[in-house]
Parts: structure tokens; sequence; C-alpha cells
């Protein structure tokens, strides 16, 4: 058995539930069949199982330094990263005319999820830089994607986001980076930045020939003063290199690297504080200032970047879902294997009578269902966000509006809940799986205190629980008169119908549960936001975003229960315990979990003040 994911499982949501076999009937994906996908899959298992796994506690023990001039990085990672673009993975989702492979983004993202769970430090900078290309494939010029783009998909030049400054943070209307304009070029508009950005992922290696920068900056207004808020905001491409109109590499842009963050987790990758326009060594073209080119419009820079920032919302939750996977497989196997203790009850006060493996106890049972409720419910629920994404592009592809519309709305509402609901419940799968192994877990010789540290990133990257609760409630579910809540809401009521009309006593009862349940968080919903204070109706809102994502994930549970309980009458041997496995998790989801939404939600009908109220000095 796999440590790193379970293929059973992935090949169960992919093809059982999903169909993703019916992607090929879109024009896009017709050249590719369930064995082009496995080949895929294949591919990628092995990779990340050969390469990334065996040098990621390395990685993590020996994490890159600075010396002043150059970032050291064990060699293995670039071994790594260099098999991954060998194969053509970094433009895998791509077009054949950027030398793509035209997968649907739902088997690119399943396939994905192996280098995630082998090695999250590694996989970071494909990660960044798929991201990168697809942002500049969406709003950068053909001269742009000419030059950075097409480097990129080769595994030539990577590429990194630079939203955070060292005073700004997550608010984003603070940054104070300066983009004055310099002139035409044949890449677009150029401009000299001068600013500092920090917490850049990736900002700085050897890895590659150069790094592609997407800075988010501000551009001046007539009074040459820097624009409040966020409508100044505009968005440039900046190169560690220049780059020649023949693709040669030029001068060294005024980017510096001012020294490296030491986090927690993710110590593989380089976790960048960035001095752009320093103007002490590096002067492009005789002058200080990194020189970046304009992508899309000036002042509409946020709109661009978070092309970048939703996809990588989504790609943070199925790291966290990676993460928490690995560290369950990591303990399930721990529990097969190791024996202690003895049955509770009579035939178990003999000490002379064998020890019974700890899987035989109902309380490792407990930990390890619950584990594998949030791990497979995780990447359910990541991998029905890919598939929407899918479905959205071909619904555009073949003019279908409505439907088009119907599905982005699905996808922005769930969007919150997919990064932040795997970065919470699967971190405490991390805990879990860290408890299962005793003593032992909470040592550095074993691999799940690793998996904690990591995946314990997750619920900040990409905006914090409390941005995402605030997305969720402030704007998500009551956008357009709430059409994404309710869109939401039939396709929850759809599959509770199916449950129902199976006849099954337990589905039917589960199905109940989640419609009430459902019912509930609407009727609280209408209550928040008929409070008439905004500060009243968002003071609790991360309180919200764990309820609506239990909520789902009951959805997405009740959805693969339907398929497994169906394919249950003709399965046998080792495919039959994989749909009583499934049966197993959602009954626990059901019965351990659900229940906990009804305290949250009653407090939020309270329109509880408790945190509003409270002041600074009474801490």
């Amino acid at each position: 058995m796999s440590l790193i994911l379970s293929r059973r499982d992935l090949n169960f949501v992919l093809y059982e539930w999903l169909k993703a076999e019916e992607l090929t009937q879109i024009p896009r994906f017709s050249d590719h069949s369930r064995e082009t996908f496995d080949a895929a899959l294949d591919t990628c298992e092995k990779i990340a199982t050969d390469l990334f796994a065996p040098h990621n506690k390395k990685s993590d023990a020996q994490e890159p330094h600075f010396d002043g001039e150059t970032v050291t990085i064990i060699p293995e990672v670039k071994t790594a990263l260099k098999a991954f673009c060998d194969a053509g993975l970094m433009a895998a989702g791509q077009d054949y005319e950027y030398g793509g492979m035209q997968l649907p983004v739902t088997l690119e993202k399943a396939a994905f999820a192996y280098f995630k769970a082998a090695n999250v430090g590694t996989s970071s900078y494909p990660f960044l830089t798929i991201g990168n290309s697809n942002l500049l494939l969406t709003h950068g010029t053909p001269a742009q994607i000419d030059t950075f783009v097409r480097p990129e998909l080769e595994g030539r030049f990577f590429g990194t986001m630079c939203l955070s400054e060292p005073q700004a943070g997550s608010s984003l209307s603070d940054i104070t980076t300066r983009a004055d304009y310099e002139g035409e070029s044949p890449l677009g508009q150029q401009y000299r930045l001068r600013g500092n950005k920090m917490w850049i992922s990736a900002g700085e290696h050897e890895l590659s020939d150069n790094i592609v920068h997407l800075v988010l900056a501000k551009i001046p207004g007539p009074d040459g003063k820097l624009i409040p808020g966020v409508k100044g905001i505009s968005l440039f491409i900046v190169p560690k290199y220049l780059v020649n109109e023949d693709g040669s590499l030029g001068e060294h842009n005024d980017v510096v690297l001012a020294g490296l963050n030491h986090k927690m987790g993710y110590r593989g990758t380089t976790n960048c504080l960035l001095n752009f326009g320093e103007g002490m060594k590096y002067r492009p073209n005789g002058k200080a200032g990194a020189i970046g080119y304009l992508v899309g419009e000036p002042h509409k820079g946020l709109a661009c970047m978070f092309h970048m920032m939703n996809e990588a919302r989504i790609g943070v939750g199925l790291g966290a879902v990676a993460l928490g996977y690995t560290g369950y497989l990591h303990a399930l196997d721990y529990a097969r294997n190791r024996p202690q203790g003895r049955p509770v009850g009579p035939q178990g006060k003999d000490p002379a009578s064998p020890q019974v493996k700890l899987v035989e106890h109902a309380d490792v049972r407990r930990m390890l269902l619950a584990q594998k409720s949030y791990v497979e419910g995780g990447l359910a629920l990541n991998l029905y966000c890919a598939r929407l994404v899918d479905d959205e592009h071909a619904a555009k592809a073949a003019g279908e509006a409505e439907r088009q519309c119907e599905l982005s709305l699905l996808l922005d509402i769930l969007t919150p809940i997919a990064k932040s609901w795997p970065s919470q419940w699967c971190l405490e799968a991390n805990s879990l799986a860290i408890q299962v192994h005793g003593g032992y877990g909470y040592t550095r010789e074993y691999n799940v205190e690793q998996f904690y540290r990591d995946n314990r990133l997750n619920p900040i990257h990409e905006g914090t629980h409390g941005i995402q609760g605030l997305d969720l409630l402030g704007r998500k579910v009551v956008m357009q008169d709430g059409a994404a809540f309710q869109l939401l809401g039939k396709r929850v009521q759809d599959t509770c119908q199916r449950a129902q009309a199976t006849g099954d006593k337990t589905l039917g009862e589960q199905a109940r549960a989640l419609g009430a349940a459902t019912a509930r968080l609407a009727e609280v919903t209408r209550t928040l936001w008929a409070a008439g204070d905004s500060n009243v109706t968002l003071a609790n809102a991360s309180v919200y975003l764990e309820a609506f994502g239990h909520v789902v994930m009951a959805w997405i549970w009740l959805e693969q229960v339907l398929v497994a309980q169906a394919a249950l009458s003709n399965a046998k041997g080792e495919d039959a315990d994989f749909y009583r496995g499934k049966l197993a998790a959602a009954a626990f989801f059901f019965n351990f979990e659900l229940p906990k939404v009804y305290p949250q939600l009653e407090l939020l009908a309270s329109l509880d003040r408790t945190t509003l109220d409270m002041q600074d000095a009474w801490f």
C-alpha cells in the first residue's frame, strides 16, 4: 500500500463518482481516454514516489540557506524538478500549442496531489509556476506569453506571486511598492518598481534559469502620490533577469534577496524578503529600480491577480488534503503493525496473553475513522471543484452562457470552503496521526510530525480562515441576491432526494440530517443579514465558515455514499471492503461531525456580541 495517496480512492472519486471519462466527450479532451488518464496518474505516482518523497525529510532538516550571495538548496530538489519538467508536467493542462497535454483540470489536480503529499516543499516551485503561467495566459500579451510563459511551461523559468509587504500583510490596500512609468517596450508598458515584498515563496533560488515575479504595485496619480486603497494597484511582470528579444538572458534586474524567512513547515521552499529597486548592486540599463512590464490594464492589477489567488486557494486546500491523507496512511500502517495493549474485558486481563495491534482498539479506530472522513471527504470536495472548472470551460466553449454562469457561481461559493475546510480538518487529521503513533508520533524519526508542521501553514496560506469567512458570509452568500447560495442548496436538495429514493434506511436518515442542517443554515444566514449591522453580521464569520463547511462536507459524503452503496451489491473481496469503508466513514461524519454545526448555528442566530464588545484593555 502506498503511504503517499490511495490510488483506489482516487479512482473512485475520479471515475466512479465524478465520471471523469465523460470529459473525453468534450472536444478539447477528445484525444484522451481512461488509458491516457491512468498513464498520467501512473507517471506522477512514480516520480513522486521515487524522486520527491525520498528527500522530504532531508530538505526539511537541511533547509535552504543564504550566504549573502547565493541560496543553496540540496541537490535532490533540482533532480526531482527536472524529472517533473522533463515529463511535461509543468504544461500538463495547457494547449498543445504550448507543449501541453490538454489534460482536464480534474486529472491535472488529482495527479499533482501526489507531489503535494510526497514533498510539499519541493512541489511548491512548480505549483507557483503553473499558477503564474495560467495568469499570464489569461491576461498577458502575446509577447509576454512568448517571452515568459513558454519558458515556464518548458521548466526553464520558474514563477512567483508577490503580494504581501512587511507593513501590509493581507491588507493589500496598504501596499506601498511604487511603479513609475518609463516608456513603451516590445513587452508592453515598462515601469520602474521600488518597494519590498515579504513572504515570497520560491522568490530566490538557482533551480531555474530565471524567476518570473508577478508583483502588485501602485502607479502614482497625477500628483505623484500613491492612490490610497486598492484602486491604484496594478500588476507587473518583474523577471530576475531581463530577457533579450532573441530569448537570451540579459542583465540582472534590480531585484535583491534581503533574507530568508524560516517557517515551521514547507522548509524546502525558499521564503523570501525581496527588495525591488534597491539600486546598489544591480542597475538595469544603468538606472536604479526594477524593470517591470504592466499586465492587463493600469489599476486593474488585483482583478488579474485574483485569477492566480483563487487557483492557489483551491490548490492550498488540495495540498492540505494531501498532507492529511499521507499522514492518515502512515497512521493506518502504524496501527496495523504496532502491537500494544490487550482487549478491554475479561479476555484482556491475562498479562501473559499476546498483545493486539493498535487498530484493534476502539479509540484508535475512532481516530482513524475521523482521519478517513476528513481526508477522503476533502479530496472529493477539491476534485469536485476541479470538475466544476472543466465543466465551466466546456460550457463557455459551447456558448452555453446560462450553464457557464451557474457553474461559475457554484465554484465561487465553494472556493472558501475548498481552501479552508481541509486546512482546518486535514490538519486535525495530522494531529490525530501523531496521536495514533503515541510518543513516537512527535519525534522527528517518524514522518507524521513533519506533516503536521507542513500543514499548519495552510490555514494561513492564501488568506486566513478569518479572511475566507468574511469572503463567504460577507460576499459569496449574498452576491446576486443569494444566487450562488440558492444554487448550492438545490444541488444539496437533489442529493437528498436521490438518497431517500433508494429506500435504504441509513441513506434516508443521512439525507434527512443533511436536509435539516441545510435548512437551519439558510435560516441563520437570513437572521445574520437581517441584523442591520454588518459588524454584528460578520463578527463571527469564522464560526459561520466552519458550520457551512461541515454542511458542505456532509453533502459530499452523501454523494459518495450513493455511489458506494450502489456498487457494493456487486462487489467482492477488497472492492467490497473499500465500499464498506466509505459507508463507515460517512456514518462517522454524520454521527460525530455534522451534529457539531447546531451549537455553532445557535450561537450565530443569537447575534452574539461577545467578540465584538471585547475591549483591548480587558485582555
